[in-house]
């Protein structure tokens, strides 16, 4: 198969990937006020770990938890953990264009992480496009600052999580394989998560009238037979997503594939529009059309300077 046939099928992947994605991410909203958030996380993660080591079992490849690097991927556990947490936060309050345009400030973050963790050299066109993107950031905020509700930033929060945890995958990705690596973030979801429920399982911090609280502080399996099919059904997808995602970057050029990762927000689009009637703001659409360009010049200012920082590593 030549490069050409490589790079199509490569998108067709990284397409698939992104709309298992923004499924996934519909299935929280429609179950939020009905399940824990740690409790989906706890399902969501289990059923994933489960298809995963099936998959590994079946493949009959060497599942090895070894890590040579055990204080970085306990940080890049924990980033990638709550990472998602403020993510999933945010889908109880924000549509799904919204929370999804502000999560992909993500490769602003990790250019800026690169020059300190990785001494990359980054120039002032890069930077230029940081800052740009930036801009797109605080239009689709449109924040006023006399009444500001910081719990908008949670996308964000969930960007320079991840973006922490990208950064640690880059040093580790030498010695530890992709399968153990995802073996961590998974194992470290469940203990987490189970930690959780321990301390507040029972509900007895949920005090709170807002739903977004209610969601974070809720007593968990208070209506399993209807939440639990779409808990389960995350897991689920989730693990098809990352199959889509990782075939995608293993079969064809990063740096192609990188730039239709930002199709997710068309996704969220199409899928908050059918499923629950959102329509973006113009606003929204300003600041998503200028995130989404800053990044793409940023992914091509990469491939010019042959220096893949971003691009080399999925986004989603």
């Amino acid at each position: 198969m030549n490069r050409t046939e490589n790079n199509t099928k490569g998108i067709i992947f990284i397409l698939l990937g992104m709309a298992t994605f923004s499924i996934q991410d519909a299935l929280i909203k429609f179950i939020y006020n009905d399940a824990a958030l740690y409790e989906l996380y706890f399902g969501r993660t289990l059923a994933a770990i489960i298809l995963l080591v099936s998959y590994l079992k079946f493949s009959k490849k060497k599942i090895d938890l070894k890590t040579h690097y055990p204080l970085l991927t306990t940080i890049r556990v924990v980033c990638f953990f709550f990472g998602f947490s403020f993510f999933y936060i945010s889908l109880t309050y924000m549509t799904l264009a919204t929370a999804n345009a502000l999560f992909f400030c993500c490769p602003f973050f990790v250019s800026i992480l690169a020059i300190i963790f990785l001494k990359e050299k980054i120039g002032i066109r890069r930077w230029s496009a940081i800052i740009t993107g930036f801009i797109g950031v605080y239009i689709v905020l449109n924040p006023d600052f006399s009444n500001f509700n910081y719990l908008e930033l949670a996308p964000i929060a969930c960007a320079l999580c991840y973006a922490i945890s990208m950064t640690i995958t880059k040093i580790t990705s030498d010695k530890d394989n992709v399968y153990t690596q995802m073996l961590h973030l998974y194992i470290g979801a469940i203990i987490i998560s189970i930690l959780f429920f321990v301390f507040t399982g029972n509900g007895q911090f949920n005090n709170f009238d807002n739903p977004t609280f209610q969601f974070i502080f809720r007593e968990w399996f208070t209506n399993p037979s209807y939440a639990w099919p779409f808990i389960i059904s995350m897991g689920l997808i989730s693990v098809l997503a990352f199959y889509f995602i990782l075939n995608a970057y293993s079969i064809a050029s990063p740096s192609v594939v990188s730039l239709f990762e930002y199709s997710l927000i068309i996704w969220a689009i199409l899928i908050g529009y059918i499923l629950f009637d959102n329509i973006p703001s113009i606003r929204t659409l300003l600041g998503s059309t200028i995130i989404i360009g800053a990044g793409i010049y940023i992914y091509l200012r990469e491939k010019i300077k042959e220096q893949l920082i971003v691009s080399d590593n999925p986004i989603r």
